[in-house]
């Protein structure tokens, strides 16, 4: 059986010559399917995928093994999983779902090691006003308060 941690390593060997792209994610079934899912700051396109798919084929023909071998770039609407992909989209509008289940949608606007911020507009009731009025409020959100942060397509 193939090990996650081989393909892991074959992959980071592989990309180390292309400093903008990462692992995103890396899965092996107890069959053997191997899944790997790459990123960068500008996108991944067809000629990386085909590239890294047949490195990882002639690396992984090597050990006897049969394997299905699946390479992609993450959908544009999976969760970000790396602080890259944080990086990759302040500035754009994303949906977070808290851990205590409540939806905020807004703009990224910062990424830290501990935390990322959001500015949200939330309704707040003016004194003397019946109507609430619309107010800009930056949120600060730890990575283990939140279930996922991914890209709104406001669809």
């Amino acid at each position: 059986m193939l090990e996650q941690q081989q393909i892991e390593t074959l992959v980071r060997q592989y990309i180390a010559d292309y400093s903008d792209y990462e692992l995103i994610t890396c899965r092996v079934s107890q069959n053997n399917e191997v899944c790997v899912e790459v990123d960068s700051y500008k996108g991944v396109d067809l000629d990386f995928c085909a590239s890294l798919n047949r490195f990882l084929q002639e690396e992984l023909d090597k050990t006897g093994e049969n394997y299905e071998l699946e390479v992609g770039s993450v959908s544009i609407t999976d969760p970000f999983k790396t602080k890259m992909q944080y990086n990759k989209h302040v500035g754009h509008d994303v949906e977070v779902l808290t851990r205590d289940g409540k939806k905020v949608h807004g703009q990224l606007v910062n990424v830290e090691d501990d935390y990322f911020e959001v500015d949200t507009e939330i309704m707040v009731a003016q004194e003397g006003k019946k109507k609430k009025q619309k107010m800009m409020q930056t949120l600060r959100l730890g990575y283990d308060e939140v279930k996922y942060c991914r890209y709104d397509l406001k669809v």
